[in-house]
């Protein structure tokens, strides 16, 4: 099965991981009409920090809530 919520977060690889939350990021920064480097400007932490933090708190399972309803095509990339 392909649902999100079957996966293994914590067996995953930090890339892995990082690609799913790159999807949801990317989704929503396309909504809101902002650049890459806008967003990571006013983010000011990588997407590796997120992912060491959650590991090492155990929380990986968070990232089921990374679900994308409507996928949309970037004007930027």
């Amino acid at each position: 099965m392909n649902d999100i919520s079957d996966k293994k977060w914590s067996a995953m690889s930090d890339d892995a991981i990082s690609w799913q939350i790159g999807k949801f990021v990317r989704h929503h920064r396309i909504e809101q009409n902002k650049t890459q480097d806008a967003l990571a400007r006013e983010a000011g932490i990588s997407r590796s920090t997120l992912i060491q933090v959650l590991r090492v708190l155990d929380l990986l399972h968070v990232i089921n809530a990374f679900t994308i309803v409507k996928q949309q095509k970037s004007p930027y990339n």
